[in-house]
């Protein structure tokens, strides 16, 4: 039986649906959703960090999920049918994340659920996801997805993860800062992936990690913590999170004056805070991971510059409406890109409803390669569909001048590592 015998191909199906979208885009709003099989919306539930120490997070992830969400439905929505955000606080709190992940499924009648960051929240409320059967889209770096932990519903296709990203990192800080390495990290989920990622990096370009220092993640004053490190430090590897982060920042340039060992941070530690704050002057010099550049590069992309307009940011990945508004730039693209996985996979399942969520699951499993576009800005990727988790470029930034340069950017194959799971075995 030939190809055309059995129907279009699935590359041919998804040709077609981007030529349909591209006309749908002509087409006035209201005729957009005319032909669809149905006149309800894709209710996608948001789990949101409004509150608590994500809340930054939160706000930025709103902001971009707005926008992205916003395109689509002006491009024709999904197989036709618009996107409809219902948005839940977590309160970046797991037991209450498990419980929003329950109104989702029902009280809300979502068809999937998406955006969670905080991974102590992550892990709290996967599980729930997994007995619901509701395709559950998490956009949070933490190693838990592609570990196994979790299960078959769960999937991060819009963000890395700490192992594969200090697996790429760590060769440029042992090679030009130094192989004795203090680790400070937040005690919970994520910091405990640094610490474990990060000291096996260190260790297999033979370095040696000389102390950890787990900081509380409700911490409001670090320099307690600062004698700890021991005086043969040669590089402080630093990642923090929450509002504590300019404290924590500041502490540590007053501690060492400007002296001590070379720094290098995940741009986790300034998230949505202004590199040239007031008493960061010391941070000249050093040097920040970063999901992607906060501020424009000369080699800028055009869909970095799309992107930037669409969600309102400046060059300095600031709001456009208040400079002093500084998004958490790092991150929050794993949203946007994460509706565009959604969108594809539901239009490459046919998806109509609930009773297709396998179907959708099937289909992003099926996905590999996401090149470089305005639905993909921070850089090209490739999905593992046996482990649930996305694999792209790393890109690590300079202080100059109180500007962030891009000094280093990885191979997408600098940050592959073993599969630890194959979740396509797994019952739907």
């Amino acid at each position: 039986m030939t190809e055309n015998s059995k129907g279009p191909s699935r590359r041919v199906a998804l040709k077609t649906l981007a030529g349909g979208a591209a006309a749908a885009a002509t087409m006035p709003l209201w005729a957009r959703y005319t032909h669809a099989q149905s006149a309800e919306p894709i209710r996608i539930g948001f789990q949101v960090h409004r509150t608590g120490i994500g809340a930054a997070y939160g706000r930025w992830y709103d902001r971009t999920t707005q926008a992205a969400v916003r395109l689509i439905n002006e491009a024709g929505g999904i197989n036709g049918r618009p996107i409809e955000i219902v948005a839940e606080d977590d309160g970046t709190d797991p037991k209450r994340g498990a419980e929003v992940v329950e109104k989702f499924a029902t009280q809300h009648n979502c068809d999937i659920g998406f955006g969670t960051l905080f991974s102590h929240v992550v892990t709290g409320s996967a599980p729930r996801a997994g007995e619901l059967k509701l395709p559950y889209f998490v956009v949070s770096e933490g190693h838990h997805v592609a570990s196994g932990i979790l299960n078959r519903y769960t999937l991060q296709p819009g963000i890395t993860d700490v192992k594969s990203q200090v697996q790429a990192m760590a060769p440029f800080v042992t090679e030009n800062l130094g192989r004795k390495v203090t680790l400070i990290f937040p005690d919970y989920a994520y910091g405990h992936d640094h610490r474990d990622f990060f000291s096996a990096a260190v260790e297999a370009q033979g370095g040696e990690v000389v102390a950890k220092l787990a900081i509380p993640p409700t911490e409001t004053s670090f320099t307690k913590y600062f004698p700890k490190i021991p005086r043969d430090t040669e590089v402080i590897y630093h990642v923090m999170v929450g509002p504590a982060v300019l404290t924590f920042v500041k502490e540590m340039g007053e501690f060492f004056g400007g002296q001590g060992p070379q720094l290098f941070g995940f741009i986790d530690s300034l998230e949505a805070v202004a590199i040239d704050s007031p008493g960061l002057e010391f941070l000249e010099g050093t040097h920040f991971w970063e999901g992607m550049p906060r501020h424009a590069q000369p080699d800028q992309t055009e869909y970095d510059r799309f992107y930037r307009e669409q969600v309102g940011v400046d060059d300095r990945g600031a709001s456009i409406s208040d400079p002093t508004d500084v998004s958490t730039y790092g991150h929050m693209f794993g949203c946007w890109e994460t509706l565009y996985v959604v969108k594809n996979g539901m239009e490459a399942a046919g998806y109509r409803g609930p009773q297709d969520r396998a179907a959708l699951i099937e289909a992003v499993e099926a996905m590999t390669t996401m090149p470089h576009s305005n639905e993909h800005p921070q850089g090209p990727k490739v999905f593992n569909g046996k482990t649930h988790q996305v694999f792209g470029q790393q890109y690590i930034s300079c202080v100059e001048n109180g500007n962030l340069v891009k000094v280093h950017t990885t191979s997408i194959e600098d940050t592959f590592y073993p599969d630890e799971v194959d979740y396509t075995t797994q019952p739907l």
